[in-house]
């Protein structure tokens, strides 16, 4: 292919047309096979800049040529999948640059359990990462807007961002940041695209204030849609394009380096378990906890705990042989549950962090004093050996159900949905029963203290009736998501599998603006086409793996 050669000829990096890598790159975490033509492995900054230069120049006369960047491909809503050229960073652009002033500067392609051992050597880390951590890569938490158990105290990675390298549709790289109502009118009048940008982006928000924050969803954590409401501040008069490339999902621009800020990793943890008989009171006991500032507050339901009692040996294959024995005798306590009284329906972990041991004994002992009212069994892991166990279960438990369970795959569609706490035990049972409606086996995991739940069913994907069983659930649950005042994705994003639901959720006027943003940063749509607008139902449908390949995570 002549295109082949042209992209060889103007890139220093690697260009892959093979069955075997085209294949791979057809998938991701999600649901959907989409098979590319061309993968592509820059070396730096510059490979993308001309790679981008050049699609955008042959883009008139070849209409589905297009750039999807990758990086670790664990998405789980189809973002990091296209039918034209996926550039993967994780061969080459995967260095951490620098470490300085409590600022971290890394390439996209750098894995997060990577990044995390680098600045751990400081003492520092970057709090807004996922349960996925040893597999996912820093470009796909930008992307996404990532945010996973400490998301209740230190929000998602829009939050950790000082500054962003971004490669817009010219093929140029730009260095945003936020910036004062004077900076920012001092470069609406420079020459060029980078003013154009700021300039027709300053119009949007401002002409549409009013619609824009009455359109913001009323929950702490949201992926759905572009970012509207977070660009411009104006208590402080700071605007910041960083709050919008960040969950994105590269339909904007690429981005090619990222500034993150760090924070000192607390000296002390401790872990407060409680095992909860029925969801009646949880808005409540989220309220009595969440003054206390726990660092976390995650939860999984009893089929998670159970699978995870008679599956435990899984474990083993990433346990020193004496620890897993260690964790064995652990879970003695909650056999003897299962056995005697049967399993609760929650389990809750709160944690809580200090850097005085004393004052942290102090805290979790009026934390356990507040919630005695309510009469559920608790247990208090003072230690990371006795935590360690809650933690591994949290953060496993999709994985279980995915290789247990024999002729169903694990099905992320409705995985991500979030109303307000205090919504949950009137919530919680209407959505269980439009999945128990179908015969779902499912898992029930996620941030409690946000609202935020990951719902995974188990599907038989060579059924003719998946698909319409699909669109017809997705209906139904952002439905209910919807008429609570949430959203369908705190953190996992749109991709193809909530695209088609983001008119249904924010309105046409507001989806109207997030076209209106797209075409001013990409009018030619060379960047990731059918992600955040311009995806249909019909897409979703007809792109359905019709075997469910094997590789799901979560945050």
């Amino acid at each position: 292919m002549e295109i082949i050669e042209q992209i060889k000829n103007i890139i220093e990096g690697d260009v892959d047309i093979s069955n075997e890598t085209l294949t791979k790159y057809s998938h991701d975490a999600s649901i959907f096979e989409v098979r590319p033509e061309i993968v592509v492995y820059p070396k730096h900054s510059k490979d993308v800049q001309a790679l981008v230069r050049f699609v955008q120049e042959r883009k008139p006369g070849m209409a589905k040529l297009s750039i999807t960047m990758r990086a670790a491909g664990t998405c789980m809503s189809g973002g990091a999948i296209n039918e034209s050229i996926i550039m993967d960073t994780t061969r080459y652009m995967n260095n951490v640059v620098s470490i300085e002033n409590n600022v971290a500067i890394v390439e996209p392609g750098c894995f997060y359990r990577d990044f995390e051992k680098v600045v751990a050597e400081k003492g520092l880390f970057m709090p807004a990462y996922t349960a996925s951590k040893e597999l996912c890569a820093v470009g796909g938490m930008v992307g996404n807007n990532a945010g996973g158990e400490k998301s209740i105290s230190h929000g998602k990675v829009e939050n950790w961002i000082k500054e962003l390298k971004v490669v817009f549709r010219d093929g140029y790289e730009y260095t945003i940041r936020p910036i004062s109502k004077k900076e920012l009118y001092a470069k609406i009048a420079e020459p060029g695209l980078e003013s154009e940008l700021y300039r027709e982006m300053y119009k949007i928000i401002t002409e549409n204030t009013a619609l824009i924050k009455a359109g913001k969803p009323l929950v702490s954590k949201n992926s759905a849609g572009y970012y509207l409401w977070n660009i411009y501040d104006e208590n402080t008069e700071m605007f910041d394009l960083c709050r919008l490339i960040v969950g994105s999902q590269g339909t904007l621009g690429v981005v090619t380096q990222i500034s993150f800020k760090l924070i000192p990793i607390p000296k002390q943890s401790q872990l407060l378990v409680m095992f909860l008989p029925d969801i009646k009171r949880l808005g409540e006991l989220v309220d009595i906890i969440l003054p206390f500032g726990p660092e976390s507050i995650e939860s999984y339901d009893d089929y998670s705990l159970k699978l995870a009692i008679k599956f435990f040996p899984d474990f083993m294959r990433t346990m020193k042989f004496w620890d897993f024995i260690k964790m064995g005798i652990s879970f003695i306590p909650e056999g003897f549950m299962l056995l005697q009284k049967g399993l609760p329906k929650l389990v809750m972990i709160v944690e809580c962090v200090g850097d005085n041991q004393e004052e942290l004994d102090e805290k979790m002992s009026k934390l356990i004093r507040a919630v005695e009212p309510f009469g559920y069994k608790t247990r208090l892991a003072k230690t990371k050996e006795q935590s360690e166990k809650y933690w591994r279960v949290r953060r496993e438990s999709f994985n279980m159900l995915r290789k247990h369970i024999k002729g169903k795959h694990t099905a992320p569609f409705i995985d991500d949905i979030c109303v307000l706490p205090e919504y949950l035990p009137e919530f919680l049972p209407k959505l269980t029963n439009i999945l128990d409606g179908y015969g779902f086996v499912y898992t029930i995991a996620g941030h409690a203290g946000n609202g935020n739940f990951h719902i995974i069913p188990l599907m038989d994907f060579s059924d003719p009736k998946t698909k319409d069983i699909i669109l017809e659930v997705s209906d139904k649950v952002y439905d209910l998501v919807i008429g609570y005042h949430g959203t369908i994705t705190a953190e996992h994003n749109d991709g193809i599998v909530r695209t088609p639901y983001l008119e249904k959720m924010y309105g046409k006027e507001i989806y109207n603006l997030f076209i209106q943003t797209k075409k001013l940063f990409d009018p030619l749509n060379i960047f990731n086409p059918g992600k955040k607008v311009g995806g249909t139902k019909e897409y979703l449908a007809n792109h359905l793996l019709i075997e469910k390949h094997d590789k799901t995570h979560v945050s």
